[in-house]
């Protein structure tokens, strides 16, 4: 049986990949320009990303995945979700608290800094999962589309029904994938400015495990209300009503630290030339 993916659905599915790609590089542009921080934030967020979510997160649940009661684990939602949701507040946000603590010491001079690693974390989020699983399926419908079913298949994959599925999606639902995007980063943002004052006031230590414990919550969240049917738009609005709340404790300590300035230096260090 043939499969066509409408033209509208792979138009929807370009734009959702651009604006993956999009997101990050204003935020990366903006803050340049407007916050006059370093480059060198940006770029760690998205290699500790890398490091810590898509290696060695995967890498612990594999290992507990293979552990006796990992079936019984899955089969109730709320304890998958709790677990699923700890795991990547654990691994996420040590792996800012390392980031902030060593390669990027130097550069605590400048609290916009922290939005700048938020940015980059985030935004490489965005960029792999958004993105990229968008071009992903864009080569799948070409491909579909010109009758070549049956070559994608020659590896032992059936993609039939994930093209059945990509075909039967409403186009703006891509849209949502988008909006979920942006929730993350300004999660990501929030969650950076709560650790690097964890970093930087000793008394402010609980910001880190406060830290991990929204990650965790925001996460399971998700996927509880996604696992009970919920439909992704109500999904979408809940966490964006978190994520609204995580942003109202970051500013908060924000002003607390900084009494609302952006660029504030420590005592003893140079200020940091503004960008050109």
């Amino acid at each position: 049986m043939e499969i066509r993916v409408p033209g509208t659905t792979m138009t929807m599915m370009a734009v959702a990949a651009i604006l993956g790609i999009i997101i990050p590089a204003v935020l990366y542009i903006y803050l340049r320009k407007k916050k006059h921080v370093d480059n060198m934030p940006f770029w760690i967020g998205g290699a500790v990303f890398v490091v810590f979510a898509m290696v060695l997160e995967r890498a612990a649940l594999f290992g507990v995945s293979q552990l006796s009661g990992w079936e019984d684990i899955k089969g109730n939602l709320l304890l998958y979700a709790v677990i699923g949701g700890l795991f990547a507040g654990v691994f996420e946000e040590t792996g800012r608290l390392a980031a902030f603590t060593t390669v990027l010491k130097k550069k605590r001079g400048n609290d916009a800094n922290a939005l700048m690693y938020g940015a980059g974390h985030g935004g490489t989020e965005a960029v792999l999962i958004l993105s990229l699983t968008m071009v992903n399926n864009l080569v799948l419908c070409f491909m579909a589309n010109r009758g070549n079913t049956a070559a994608l298949s020659a590896g032992g994959t059936d993609v039939t029904q994930i093209m059945r599925d990509l075909a039967a999606i409403s186009p703006l639902m891509f849209l949502v994938g988008v909006a979920e995007r942006v929730s993350a980063v300004a999660l990501h943002i929030s969650l950076s400015v709560l650790v690097w004052f964890a970093v930087k006031n000793k008394r402010q230590r609980l910001l880190y495990p406060a830290a991990v414990l929204i990650h965790a919550g925001v996460d399971a969240v998700a996927v509880l209300l996604a696992g009970t049917g919920m439909h992704v738009l109500f999904v979408e609005l809940a966490v964006y009503a978190l994520t609204g709340l995580s942003i109202c404790a970051a500013v908060a300590v924000w002003k607390r630290n900084t009494g609302g300035e952006a660029d504030v230096e420590q005592p003893g260090e140079a200020p940091l030339s503004p960008v050109s």
